[in-house]
């Protein structure tokens, strides 16, 4: 077997020849609390301006949100965000409870690297599982 030994995570592809590389341990946000998954105006503008996205503000139309952000037109929601985007991450261990909004309390949850996870949830408040195949 031959292997390649390069430290720079970011560049790595394989271990093996032909064989993905898989990190030993995964990150994900998720909501601890009832209520729902939810990122605080702070939260997302900082994500945005992270990742390089221009958002628009205005006035939420629902009482208990500060602003909703459209990108390109289109209304832009923390709930479409992959749980274990790095910038999400990022955002998460800068901004800490202020990353919250006004339903949500974030966690920052670490699994095994090979595992693959699913986000549950009960009345918005989420664990993560490994997917399994299910029948009924």
């Amino acid at each position: 077997m031959r292997f390649i030994f390069e430290v720079d995570w970011p560049t790595i592809k394989y271990g093996y020849v032909g064989r993905p590389l898989i990190p030993k341990t995964k990150q994900i946000v998720i909501n601890e609390c009832y209520g729902g998954f939810g990122l605080s105006d702070k939260a997302i503008e900082r994500y945005a301006e992270l990742k390089g996205i221009t958002l628009e503000q205005r006035n939420s139309k629902w009482i208990t949100n500060g602003h909703d952000y459209y990108q390109d037109g289109k209304l832009f929601t923390a709930r479409d965000l992959a749980r274990d985007d790095k910038v999400l991450i990022q955002v998460v261990y800068e901004l800490k409870e202020e990353a919250n909004d006004w339903a949500s309390y974030l966690k920052i949850v670490e699994i095994p690297g090979e595992v693959d996870w699913q986000i549950q949830e009960y009345d918005g408040s989420e664990w993560i599982s490994e997917k399994h195949r299910t029948w009924s």
